[in-house]
């Protein structure tokens, strides 16, 4: 089976995974999550940080962004064509819907990713050995080929598999993070 093709039959496999829990479930785990995050010298030694505004599904990152905004400087990843660019998280009253249904900062002040000390990104499936399998479009692979800071990926534990097919343009994660442990 060639790599597209498994990659798109894990993001199938892990849909019907999350398929087994409530959505009370996912925000006990996030919660945990945030915790581990906390506990992370990757996290306390970065002064400057961008973060995702969760999907549905994804490990939940909003009680996390508003706890932590005032004390880090937080940016957003907003999708501009092909590219991410990266805004300042200025609080819940401040975002809009961005592309496919993304929450986004409505400000206008673009940072550059050379600012940025660390990088909190989604997944759909990671494995041990710090790979990521993402949605599939390639915003974060793009994002992060230049990128030379650290990387932490954010999953439950069900999203953790044995081997994510991987590319060589794929960047492997320094730390990632379930509801159970730390990798990396």
């Amino acid at each position: 089976m060639d790599n597209g093709t498994a990659k798109r039959q894990l993001r199938r496999e892990v849909s019907l995974w999350k398929k087994h829990y409530q959505d009370e479930t996912l925000q006990e785990f996030s919660a945990k999550i945030h915790a581990r995050i906390e506990r992370s010298p990757l996290f306390r030694d970065a002064a400057r940080i961008t973060c995702y505004h969760a999907l549905p599904g994804e490990v939940q990152t909003s009680a996390f962004l508003e706890k932590w905004y005032g004390r880090k400087q937080i940016f957003l990843p907003a999708v501009d064509g092909e590219q991410l660019k990266f805004y300042p998280y200025r609080g819940k009253n401040n975002l809009k819907t961005g592309a496919f249904g993304i929450m986004e900062p409505a400000a206008d002040e673009e940072t550059s990713t050379c600012n940025i000390d660390l990088a909190i990104i989604p997944g759909i499936a990671f494995d041990r050995r710090l790979n990521r399998l993402g949605r599939g479009k390639g915003f974060y692979d793009r994002f992060l080929a230049p990128f030379c800071k650290p990387v932490m990926g954010l999953c439950f534990h069900f999203q953790l598999v044995d081997a994510v097919p991987v590319d060589e343009h794929d960047r492997k994660m320094t730390q990632i993070i379930t509801e159970r442990e730390t990798i990396g």
